[in-house]
């Protein structure tokens, strides 16, 4: 399995390199560091009033995901990195420190977009397109294997669907609280 995971990293180095992605993958990257772009847009959403379902899917799914995938499952699994074995790459980043398995920049990303699709929100469309490049931005950077970003998607799908019902839930009970006032 490795041998073929290689096979794509070492492919997107030789053919899809460039100047332009060298210099614009690691500042796309970089939003999504301690899901800082997706924590924002979570309070965005829930300072607007008609949006604050979505908000709260989005920081809902975003405590799910930081509980599951970094402080569960990447120091269960504790899995080198990509560069780590391939000492031969540049890295156009620093290197993370934590495990690599699942990718956190691609689960955080996904649970967002789940969140906001669960949720009803439309904004789940032009979220899908950043997730899908932050995904994308992580192999290119040599920081994650293809199937550490595989179970991002899949963990963020997961958190992010249960994190929009979970705030739904919250927020039927929050709604009988106050009619029983």
């Amino acid at each position: 399995m490795q041998g073929m995971e290689f096979a794509i990293l070492d492919w997107i180095q030789a053919h899809l390199r460039c100047g332009f992605l060298d210099a614009v993958l690691p500042l796309i990257t970089r939003t999504a560091d301690h899901g800082e772009l997706w924590i924002i847009l979570a309070l965005v959403l829930l300072a607007i009033r008609s949006q604050r379902k979505y908000g709260a899917a989005v920081a809902c799914g975003l405590v799910l995901d930081l509980v599951s995938c970094n402080l569960l499952l990447k120091p269960l699994v504790g899995r080198i990195r990509p560069f780590a074995v391939n000492a031969a790459v540049e890295l156009l980043v620093n290197a993370p420190l934590d495990a690599s398995f699942p990718s956190g920049h691609t689960a955080a990303s996904f649970a967002a977009v789940f969140a906001l699709k669960a949720a009803g929100s439309p904004l789940w469309k032009p979220a899908l397109a950043v997730a899908v490049v932050i995904a994308f931005s992580r192999l290119y950077l040599y920081v994650h294997w293809p199937s550490d970003v595989l179970a991002g998607v899949l963990l963020g799908a997961a958190v992010g669907w249960a994190g929009a019902k979970l705030a739904k839930k919250a927020g039927k009970i929050i709604e009988k609280r106050k009619a029983g006032r």
